[in-house]
C-alpha cells in the first residue's frame, strides 16, 4: 500500500470517543483483544449504558467491574476473567451454539452499532487481516455501524474469510505488541493416559476436531504415528503444529477444503502465530463454517475430541458450568459431537478425568449437579473416555449406560455409583472390579 496511511492513526481515547450512549459494542476475543482499544472504553467518564457482546476474552479486563459501571458485558463464552463477575450479576451469559453466533448479528437480532477489532496492517492493496480469530468476528465486521480497529503490527496475516479492506474501518490506531499468548500446560499423567486411549481410537486419514484444553492436546501428542490425518475445527493450539511438523498432517483425504486446515481461531503461544501468518495451508473461516454440521460430516472418519466438567450416568454431558457456577460456554462441542456421529465413521468424543478436587469427587456421577447445564445431551452422546478406558454409549438403554460408565469410573467411586443407580432405576447391577 503506498499512501501513507499511517498518517490516519487516532489514538485509542480518540476512537473511544466514536461511541455514542446506548450503543452495542463488539469485542474481538481470544487472542485478538483490541487491548487498547477495551482498556480506552473502560476508562471513561461521559458514556452511559454500553453493551458489549464477545466469546472467550484471552486477557484481564475490567469489564464488568466497579471501574466502569456504565457497561454491561454479554459473554457467548466464558474464561477466567468474567466467571466471577458473571457469579456475582455484574455480566451476563448467552447459553449458544458456537455456529449460531454470527446469525444472531446477521439476522440483526443484535444490532451492532460498533465492532472493536485487532487486525493487521494492510498489505500492498490495502487488505488487512482478521488474524488469529475470524469466528464470530466475521459477522460483527460485515454488520456494524461502525468499525474501529487497533492495526497492530505483530498481527498474523491468516487466509480464508479474514480479510477486510483498511477502507471499511472507519477510524483506527496503530500498535506494534506482541499478540496475546496463553503456553499449554505439561499434561498430567492422567491426561496422557487418557490422550493415548483417545490415539487409538483414531485412524488414519481421519479429519480432526479438537476443543480447547490440556486433553485435547494431550490426544493430539500421541498421534505423531498416523497417516494423513485432516483438520477441520474451530480452533487449535501450538500442540497441532508439532503434529503437522510430524509429517502426520496431509489433509489429503479431506472433503471440505482439501489440502488445507480450516479452522475459526487459533489460541496459544507465538509459536502458533508465526505458524498461520502468511501460511496458506491454514484456512480461517467464519464458526457458522467451520462449525456447520452439514459441512463437517461430508469429511469421512471425523473425529471429535472433546472435554467434560461432568456427566450422568444416562450419558448427560455437562461441560459448561460447575452447578450454577458458569465457567465457559457451549462453544463448538455439540456442533461437532453431532457431525462426527453423522460421518462415515466417525467418532465424537468426550473425554474427561475421573475425579476432581484431588481424586476427592467423582466426575462421572448418578446425577448432575444441581444447575449443571447439559451440552451434549444423552441423545447425542457416543464415546465416553477416562484414564480408565472408552466406552461407546450410542443405542444402549439406561441399564447399559449405567455398566458402562461406571466401568470407566475410578475404582474408589464404583462401589457408590452402582449402589445409587440400582436405587433409584430399580437395576439389579454389579459393581466391575477395581482396576489392577
Amino acid at each position: 500500500m503506498k499512501t501513507n496511511w499511517q498518517a490516519r492513526a487516532l489514538s485509542p481515547n480518540d476512537l473511544i470517543l466514536k461511541i455514542k450512549d446506548n450503543s452495542t459494542v463488539f469485542i474481538h476475543g481470544a487472542a485478538a483483544v483490541p487491548i487498547d482499544l477495551v482498556e480506552s472504553l473502560c476508562s471513561q467518564t461521559h458514556l452511559t449504558n454500553i453493551t458489549t457482546y464477545h466469546v472467550h476474552l484471552g486477557c484481564e479486563t475490567k469489564l464488568g467491574t466497579a471501574a466502569c459501571p456504565y457497561i454491561q458485558p454479554i459473554s457467548f463464552f466464558t474464561g477466567a476473567d468474567l466467571r466471577p463477575r458473571i457469579a456475582t450479576g455484574n455480566c451476563e451469559y448467552v447459553p449458544i451454539f458456537l455456529s449460531d453466533i454470527p446469525n444472531l448479528f446477521y439476522s440483526q437480532q443484535v444490532h451492532l452499532n460498533v465492532a472493536l477489532i485487532q487486525v493487521s496492517p494492510p498489505d500492498e492493496h490495502g487488505i488487512c487481516s482478521l488474524g488469529t480469530s475470524v469466528d464470530c468476528a466475521r459477522a460483527a465486521v460485515d454488520t456494524a455501524d461502525l468499525i474501529l480497529a487497533e492495526v497492530n503490527q505483530q498481527m498474523p496475516r491468516t487466509f480464508g474469510n479474514s480479510s477486510i479492506p483498511l477502507s471499511k474501518i472507519d477510524f483506527f490506531t496503530c500498535t506494534d505488541r506482541p499478540i496475546i499468548e496463553h503456553a499449554p500446560k505439561k499434561p498430567t499423567a492422567v491426561e496422557t493416559r487418557i490422550g493415548e486411549i483417545i490415539a487409538d481410537l483414531v485412524t488414519d486419514r481421519s479429519t480432526l476436531q479438537m476443543g480447547i484444553g490440556a486433553i485435547p492436546d494431550a490426544a493430539l501428542a500421541q498421534l505423531n504415528n498416523k497417516q494423513d490425518l485432516g483438520v477441520h475445527t474451530e480452533m487449535f493450539s501450538d500442540q497441532l503444529v508439532t503434529l503437522f511438523e510430524s509429517g502426520a498432517i496431509t489433509n489429503k483425504y479431506k472433503a471440505v477444503h482439501p489440502g488445507r486446515i480450516a479452522t475459526s481461531f487459533v489460541n496459544g503461544t507465538k509459536r502458533v502465530y508465526d505458524f498461520v501468518h502468511n501460511n496458506p495451508l491454514v484456512e480461517f473461516h467464519s464458526c457458522d463454517r467451520t462449525n456447520d454440521t452439514s459441512l463437517i460430516r461430508k469429511n469421512n472418519s471425523v473425529v471429535a475430541i472433546n472435554s467434560a466438567l461432568q456427566v450422568d450416568l444416562s450419558g448427560q454431558v455437562c461441560a459448561d458450568s460447575l452447578g450454577h457456577s458458569i465457567y465457559s460456554g457451549i462453544g463448538g462441542q455439540m456442533d461437532f459431537i453431532r457431525a462426527a456421529a453423522l460421518s462415515v465413521n466417525g467418532k465424537a468424543i468426550i473425554a474427561l478425568p475421573s475425579t476432581a478436587a484431588k481424586g476427592t469427587v467423582s466426575r462421572i456421577v448418578n446425577s448432575l449437579s444441581e444447575g449443571a447445564g447439559v451440552v451434549t445431551t444423552r441423545g447425542h452422546v457416543h464415546w465416553l473416555v477416562t484414564e480408565y478406558g472408552a466406552v461407546n454409549l450410542h443405542g444402549k438403554s439406561l441399564r447399559q449406560r449405567a455398566e458402562a460408565l461406571i466401568s470407566i469410573a475410578h475404582p474408589d467411586f464404583r462401589a457408590e455409583l452402582t449402589a445409587q443407580v440400582n436405587g433409584l432405576r430399580h437395576f439389579t447391577i454389579s459393581a466391575p472390579l477395581p482396576a489392577d
